[in-house]
């Protein structure tokens, strides 16, 4: 059960992504442009706890997931903080 929950989450976040990047393109908003990075990259991490989880259980890769969300926080960071007017 917890790993169609993951899954869920992860479709959820690309779902948000594509949706920012949609906006992005419309209105050239560019904080929406950070904040579809960072839920692509949230959603590549959800995708990860799967594959660590089902594919490869023996090898321990939360060091590669908790990387690409802190890239991910960073994009989202640093639009918040440099493009909001």
């Amino acid at each position: 059960m917890d790993k169609m929950i993951f899954a869920l989450c992860g479709f959820t976040a690309l779902w948000s992504a594509y949706l920012l990047m949609k906006g992005y393109l419309k209105n050239k908003s560019r904080l929406l442009l950070w904040s579809a990075i960072c839920f692509a990259a949230l959603s590549l991490s959800n995708f990860l706890i799967i594959v660590d989880r089902w594919i490869f259980p023996d090898i321990d890769l939360s060091f590669l997931r908790l990387f690409i969300t802190l890239i991910g926080m960073l994009f989202l960071i640093y639009g918040l903080i440099w493009e909001s007017e």
